[in-house]
């Protein structure tokens, strides 16, 4: 980087179905000077990198080209693309799930603290408006249960990893945010209808002073479907994602509620903005101004654990039948 460019020089490593909209974004962000992209397939790199307006490369030139790399690759080769790069010495933003077992995203964690690079892992709930609004809004009490439902229809896309890797991560990550850390127990079930994985799952979490959360995933749903429910010690909280709303009765809540005197219904709405957008300036932040990270290695770690022990509970209930 000269001393008359102060950009992020940044490559894209995979650029699949949403490693294509982390091009286009990275290639229109003042802050990020896309050096080039690698993909496996060279005609779909070539494709993307005249979309961009930068270089189709090889992986290995792609990484030494740049500071930063963004992974979007298939996760069975998060470990070895991201260990390459922060070896390196570049900083490395890796898409969700952090990598595909707990042995590698430990090793990447160590990569990042050995070298002093940043890894930020692609949780991009976080950085939505409606997670924002979620945590912004007064809710109702104490929280003691959360029921979170994220389900759509089918689409052959991410089939090399299951419905749990593949959606119900967000959740799991955001529920662990929410609570305040890990569950202390997880069951589920689940099965695979349209792929050889499992297609659809419920988990449920028991976390510290008998606080619990049930998860819901599909991707061979009839709809699509994104809910969150709120329990607590005061009332609850309601989110409904697809149509942006939020309610929270509660005591003292604005909108009484006859039946319950004391107690009232907060209304709130959101605007959405590009999470992505957001997401990618939060790792330029890091990266050039020492900005926090905000998903870091040990947050992934986090979702990635619970998400492995979902999938193994799936795996066991499966094996009784």
């Amino acid at each position: 980087m000269s001393a008359s460019d102060t950009r992020l020089p940044l490559a894209i490593l995979g650029v699949g179905h949403f490693g294509r909209f982390h091009a286009l974004k990275a290639a229109a962000n003042p802050r990020i000077r896309l050096v080039g992209l690698a993909d496996a397939d060279p005609a779909r790199a070539a494709a993307v990198a005249a979309e961009a307006g930068t270089l189709a490369l090889a992986p290995e030139a792609a990484i030494a080209a740049a500071e930063a790399v963004i992974i979007a690759a298939p996760t069975r080769f998060h470990h070895g693309l991201a260990e390459a790069a922060l070896m390196a010495g570049r900083h490395v933003f890796i898409e969700k799930p952090i990598a595909a077992t707990l042995a590698e995203a430990d090793a990447l964690i160590a990569a990042a603290a050995a070298t002093g690079r940043v890894l930020q892992v692609g949780h991009i709930e976080r950085f939505s408006a409606a997670f924002r609004a979620v945590v912004g809004a007064r809710s109702g009490g104490r929280s003691l249960s959360w029921d979170a439902i994220r389900v759509a229809p089918f689409r052959p896309r991410s089939l090399d990893v299951s419905v749990v890797l593949d959606l119900m991560i967000h959740d799991i990550d955001l529920v662990i945010e929410l609570a305040g850390g890990e569950p202390e127990a997880v069951e589920a079930v689940g099965a695979a209808v349209a792929s050889d994985r499992p297609d659809f799952a419920v988990a449920r979490l028991r976390f510290a002073g008998g606080r619990a959360a049930v998860i819901t995933a599909s991707r061979v749903s009839l709809a699509m479907e994104r809910r969150l429910r709120v329990l607590g010690t005061e009332g609850e909280m309601s989110v409904n994602f697809l149509d942006r709303s939020l309610a929270v009765l509660r005591r003292g809540g604005a909108e009484p509620v006859a039946a319950m005197p004391g107690s009232g219904i907060d209304r709130a709405t959101w605007t959405d903005h590009d999470s992505l957008e957001a997401e990618q300036a939060a790792f330029v932040a890091a990266c050039l101004d020492g900005a926090p990270v905000v998903v870091d290695g040990a947050a992934g770690r986090r979702a990635l654990k619970v998400a492995l022990a979902v999938e193994a509970a799936i795996g066991g209930t499966q094996e009784e039948t």
